[in-house]
């Protein structure tokens, strides 16, 4: 396939990538967008594949991998329940950065395959692209990796801190700086092997000290890291597919964590340099046991929802874990026939990644107008009947408005408190991701629903 021919197709699997972010921006399009970037992708690869020159030995085994990701990204993809969906994209991210890293690897160590030049002499710009792609990749890998460990419980979630931390860090970006430019002018194996491996360091270094409640936006920015490495590597391979597909998932996944940053009141540079979310765990004990609560049944529940003129549902993470968004649906169902208005309050970061929330009530057919972002609905409930807590905690915490001490101080939260009933579906009093005891259970107008969100929402059903 000529030069020209393969430019333009890779033109328009880049519109078509366009088109597919167009469409993943909101949940009613969505089924659209991710069509769209499924026929990108494939064009993609075929005009990767024609522009091959040599369609030997090497093609063949291009083939044979391809097939084998492939088929274990499908498995996984199947198989993968919501609840983990987070560290699944986690776990990609890294294999994206890994996937840039090795490409630099081949690019240093054979630039003759890659028209860069020889062993030695290596152009500039392409030694400046392969490097940036390298460290940017290898932070990707080791920190996503460090996001998995701590979003599926294998790692604690708390924030990992030593003295000193944000100095070390800042040293060690300056130093891959230095070593990129003394790269440029000796072209030393040493310097570039010295530049991925203080990167993996780098990348572990920087999302260990962030807590719990900032997970959601390590995710959004991993995968922003991921484009630019995926970006570095397209210009040192001179592949416009790669340059046009990084650029668009770097900045609209650096752009994502901005927007949820703000809507969290939080510091973007403040998040990715960590250090938020540590807490003092005790006097989140201590509180507990002073204060009293009120606990409930589901024929309680029920009584109140069903005489209730507006129930405001709040989902969270813990409805993800439970898989209650089916039986949810099918409660609300049954309010509705009653004559009760139901409305979904959804929090930007509710769950475990953006959108969380939003994907699960798609996947129980929830109409997407009864579904409501947190400025929409924030103040409706003042006029609120019942407030059905579901699996949702740090975001419902009235301390992040008056507790200047809280780890989430500042960051809006749905104004449950304001209801005239608060409903909590929650196994435990335990606190939630970010660490810290929620005030709302020991409100006055909040009954406890102690039980697993499917069950209690079931049991709720029946006594309706």
């Amino acid at each position: 396939m000529s030069a020209n021919l393969s430019a333009t197709f890779y033109l328009i699997s880049g519109i078509l990538f366009i088109l597919a972010l167009r469409g993943l921006s909101s949940p009613e399009t969505s089924r659209r967008g991710n069509y769209f970037g499924i026929a990108g992708m494939t064009i993609a690869i075929i005009v990767t594949f024609l522009s091959v020159g040599n369609f030997g030995t090497g093609f063949i085994y291009v083939l044979f991998f391809l097939v084998i990701g492939g088929s274990v990204g499908a498995i996984i993809a199947f198989k993968i329940p919501m609840t983990a969906m987070p560290e699944l994209v986690a776990g990609f991210h890294s294999l994206v950065g890994l996937a840039a890293v090795f490409v630099a690897i081949s690019a240093f160590l054979n630039p003759e395959a890659f028209n860069l030049g020889v062993i030695g002499n290596i152009k500039l710009a392409s030694l400046i692209e392969m490097s940036l792609g390298a460290a940017i990749g290898a932070i990707t890998f080791s920190g996503s990796i460090i996001a998995f460990l701590k979003l599926r419980g294998i790692m604690s979630g708390a924030p990992i801190t030593f003295k000193g931390q944000h100095i070390l860090n800042l040293l060690l970006g300056l130093t891959i700086l230095v070593l990129i430019f003394y790269l440029c002018l000796s072209q030393s194996s040493n310097i570039f092997w010295s530049i991925v491996a203080i990167s993996f360091l780098v990348g572990v270094l920087l999302i260990i000290p962030i807590g719990g409640a900032d997970m959601p936006v390590v995710i959004s920015m991993l995968n922003s890291y991921s484009g630019w490495a995926a970006a570095g590597i397209g210009f040192t391979l001179e592949n416009s597919a790669l340059i046009i597909t990084g650029a668009l998932v770097g900045s609209s996944g650096a752009i994502l964590s901005y927007i949820m940053c703000k809507g969290m009141n939080r510091s973007f540079f403040n998040v990715i340099l960590g250090g938020w979310g540590a807490t003092d765990q005790s006097k989140s004990v201590s509180s507990k046991e002073q204060k009293p609560v009120k606990s409930g049944n589901a024929d309680d529940a029920a009584f109140l929802m069903k005489n209730a003129s507006s129930v405001i549902i709040v989902p969270g993470y813990g409805m993800a874990v439970a898989q209650a968004q089916h039986a949810l649906r099918e409660m609300v169902d049954s309010l509705k026939k009653n004559g009760v208005k139901v409305s979904y309050a959804i929090h930007p970061v509710a769950g475990r990644m953006p959108g969380h929330m939003n994907v699960l009530l798609a996947e129980a057919n929830v109409p997407y107008d009864e579904v409501f972002e947190l400025e929409e609905i924030n103040n409706d409930f003042a006029n609120c009947d019942v407030a059905y807590v579901i699996g949702a905690n740090d975001v419902t915490n009235p301390v992040a408005k008056s507790d200047p001490a809280s780890p989430i101080y500042g960051m809006p939260v749905l104004d449950v408190e304001k209801s005239k009933s608060v409903l909590f579906v929650k196994r435990s009093l335990s606190p939630g991701y970010a660490g810290i005891d929620n005030d709302l259970f020991y409100r006055d107008n909040t009954l406890m629903l102690f039980a697993d969100a499917k069950k209690m929402t079931e049991e709720i059903v029946k006594s309706l």
